[in-house]
C-alpha cells in the first residue's frame, strides 16, 4: 500500500520521494518538501493542494487548531490522507475481473 501511496504522491507533486515502508518516514520526507514549497513557491503548493483535492475547510481547521506547530507537517498529513482516500476509492471501483469482456460496459 505504501508503495502505491508514494507513487501517487510523486505523480501528484511532480517529485521523486523514495519508497519507504514506514508511514512516519514518508510523512517526514513529504513535510520537508511541503516546507520547501512554503518557503520558495507557495503558489505551486496551493496549485498542488487543489490538484490533489485537499479539503480546504479541513486544512484551515487543522492549521488553526495546530497554530504554532509545523504547518508543513499538518499539510503533509492532509496530502497523505487524501491520497489514501483516492487509492481506496479506486480499489473499490475496480472492474470485476470475473465478468467476461463482452458483458462489460
Amino acid at each position: 500500500m505504501n508503495q502505491e501511496l508514494v507513487q501517487h504522491i510523486n505523480q501528484s507533486l511532480g517529485i521523486a520521494l523514495q519508497y519507504t515502508a514506514n508511514l512516519n518516514e514518508l510523512q517526514e520526507k513529504l513535510t520537508v518538501h511541503v516546507n520547501h514549497l512554503i518557503n520558495t513557491d507557495f503558489d505551486k503548493l496551493v496549485y498542488y493542494l487543489y490538484r490533489i483535492d485537499v479539503n480546504e475547510q479541513k486544512m484551515r481547521s487543522l492549521l488553526s487548531q495546530t497554530a504554532g506547530e509545523n504547518a508543513a507537517s499538518s499539510i503533509a498529513t492532509l496530502i497523505i490522507e487524501r491520497q489514501l482516500q483516492k487509492i481506496e476509492t479506486r480499489n473499490q471501483h475496480k472492474a470485476d475481473p470475473s465478468i467476461p469482456d463482452d458483458e462489460k460496459w
